[in-house]
C-alpha cells in the first residue's frame, strides 16, 4: 500500500495544486495522455473515487467532493462512478444498442449496418461498398468516414482500428466505467449524407426523462475535430450557451419533425437520471438514431458561460447509488 500511495504521489505531483499545473498537457499532450491511461488501468477500484476527483481538478481547475455535486459537470462525474449501470454499459456499446433501439421505436430508425468483426483482420474491403462509416463499438468519437475506399490508405486506417482495438475507453478519457465491460469490435454502417452535404447532428439533453435542450453540431470535420454548433430549447429558443467543444456559432431552421425527434428522445431517456439522445435527419425528414451519450466530454465541459454548467446541474436529480 505505502508502494501505491508514493507511485501516486509521483504520478499526480501528490498534491492537487501540483497536478493542476499540468492540466493542458493532460488534456492535450499524447504522451501525457498515454500516461493518464497507463495509470488509471492499472489503479485499484477503491481509488477510482479519489481519481475522479484528482482528474476533475486537473482538468477544469476546480476541486469538488463526490458526495457534495452540484454543477453539470461535478453530477457527470457523480453518475460516471455510481450509476454505471449494464443497461448504459449495453447502450454505450455501438453495436449492442441498435436491439434495444429496436425494441423501443423501430428498426427503421436505425442506421443500416454492414458488418461486425472481432479483428480488422477479418474486415474482406473488397466487398465493401464504396461509401460507409467505420466505427469501433466501444469507445466514442472512434468513427472514420470513408467516401470513397479507393482513396484511403488502408494500412493506415488498419493500424488506427487495431490500436482502438487494444484500448478500453473507459480509461480514456477519466474513468467512463459504462465502457469498462464492452467487447472490443469494429464495425460497418451505411454511409449517410443529405443534398449538399448537409447532414446535421441533433443532440437532444435529456433530464429524467424530459428532452429539455437541443444541440445542434454541422459542418464537422472529423479529421480536424472542428464544427459549428447552437442550443435550443424545445420550443426551439436560440439559447446563449455553448458547452465549448465548438467554438464556431450558426443559426438553424426549426427541423420539420421536431415533435417526433422530441418524442423518441423521450421514450429513449425515461430510465436515466440524464442522457443525450443523439438523432440525424436525412433527406424526406426521415430521422435516424446516432448513439446514447451519458457523460458528454466525460463531465469536462467548457459551459460559457459558466453558469449554464450550475444551471443543467440542477435539472439532474441523482439516483441511488449503483457501486
Amino acid at each position: 500500500m505505502l508502494i501505491k500511495k508514493l507511485y501516486y504521489w509521483y504520478c499526480f505531483g501528490g498534491l492537487n495544486y501540483v497536478y493542476l499545473k499540468i492540466k493542458d498537457k493532460i488534456m492535450h499532450d499524447r504522451k501525457a495522455k498515454d500516461k493518464l491511461y497507463e495509470i488509471l488501468s492499472h489503479v485499484d477500484t477503491t481509488e477510482y473515487r479519489k481519481m475522479i476527483e484528482l482528474i476533475y481538478a486537473a482538468k477544469t481547475g476546480h476541486k469538488f467532493k463526490l458526495d457534495k455535486p452540484r454543477t453539470f459537470n461535478e453530477k457527470i462525474q457523480w453518475l460516471k462512478l455510481y450509476d454505471a449501470t449494464e443497461l448504459k454499459t449495453q447502450l454505450a456499446d455501438k453495436y449492442l444498442v441498435r436491439e434495444w433501439i429496436k425494441s423501443k421505436i423501430g428498426k427503421e430508425y436505425l442506421i443500416p449496418l454492414i458488418g461486425v468483426w472481432d479483428s480488422v483482420e477479418e474486415i474482406d474491403i473488397e466487398k465493401l461498398p464504396t461509401k460507409f462509416c467505420i466505427k469501433a463499438t466501444h469507445g466514442c468519437g472512434w468513427n472514420i468516414i470513408v467516401k470513397n475506399k479507393n482513396d484511403i490508405e488502408w494500412e493506415t486506417v488498419k493500424e488506427k482500428l487495431n490500436y482502438w482495438l487494444t484500448l478500453n475507453y473507459a480509461f480514456v478519457n477519466g474513468l467512463e466505467l459504462q465502457y469498462l465491460n464492452i467487447p472490443h469490435k469494429i464495425m460497418v454502417e451505411e454511409y449517410i449524407e443529405n443534398d449538399k452535404g448537409k447532414l446535421f447532428d441533433y443532440k437532444i439533453h435529456c433530464f429524467s426523462g424530459e428532452p429539455t435542450y437541443i444541440q445542434v453540431i454541422g459542418d464537422r470535420d472529423l479529421n480536424r475535430h472542428t464544427a459549428r454548433e447552437v442550443f435550443y430549447d424545445t420550443n426551439w429558443k436560440k439559447q446563449i450557451f455553448t458547452d465549448g467543444v465548438f467554438h464556431e456559432k450558426m443559426e438553424m431552421e426549426k427541423p420539420v419533425v421536431l415533435e417526433s425527434m422530441l418524442r423518441l428522445a423521450k421514450v429513449l431517456s425515461k430510465e436515466f437520471a440524464y442522457a443525450r439522445v443523439d438523432l440525424y435527419v436525412l433527406n424526406e425528414n426521415k430521422i435516424k438514431f446516432g448513439e446514447m451519450t451519458f457523460t458528454p466530454a466525460s463531465g469536462f465541459a467548457k459551459w460559457n458561460p459558466t453558469s449554464a454548467n450550475e444551471r443543467l446541474g440542477k435539472l439532474i436529480k441523482l439516483p441511488k447509488c449503483n457501486v
